[in-house]
């Protein structure tokens, strides 16, 4: 039986990112009383944020943030279109769209206050500690809503998101 045509859509540098990510997260979650390899590896996560926000203006077509960001308006059909028949997007949807931006935001913003914890300026302070650790919460909250789209979206469309991250490919079929 012949196998379905594909399509590259995720490039290695997007891939490396994502799953590198994931690994650095739930280990500096985990680590959290191992001081040294925490904010080890949270600048490793802060260097390949870096290293995806830049790429997401040079990098491959569907890396680029031009080619998935999209406004309110858009988000917000996108999301009503869920209960009919939603369109279908080689790249991200829209939804997906923002919820790279909220991840990226939520990265650096609790990489900053990690770091910032523990400078002269604010070591000790209750503030900075506790803005990391909400700012904790809301990134595996906000974790946990994207492996539910990818979820809801692979079901959607009837196919297998999490494969296409690993290999970069998607199904070619209905693109438009």
């Amino acid at each position: 039986m012949p196998q379905p045509a594909t399509v590259r859509v995720w490039d290695p540098f997007v891939r490396l990112f994502h799953w590198g990510t994931l690994a650095l997260v739930v280990t500096a979650f985990l680590s959290d009383d191992a001081k040294t390899l925490h904010m080890v590896v949270g600048y490793g996560v802060l260097a390949l944020v870096t290293a995806r926000i830049v790429w997401g203006f040079v990098g491959t077509r569907h890396a680029r943030f031009t080619d998935f960001v999209a406004g309110p308006r858009t988000i917000g059909a996108y999301l009503r279109s869920l209960l009919a028949h939603p369109r279908r997007y080689l790249g991200h949807n829209p939804a997906g769209g923002a919820m790279v931006l909220v991840l990226l935001a939520l990265l650096v913003a609790t990489c900053v206050t990690g770091w910032l914890s523990q400078t002269d300026r604010f070591y000790g302070d209750d503030r900075v500690s506790g803005a990391h650790s909400v700012l904790t919460t809301l990134l595996l909250i906000a974790a946990g809503l994207h492996v539910a789209g990818v979820a809801v979206a692979s079901l959607l469309h009837r196919e297998n998101l999490v494969r296409a991250m690993l290999t970069g490919r998607k199904l070619l079929k209905g693109t438009p």
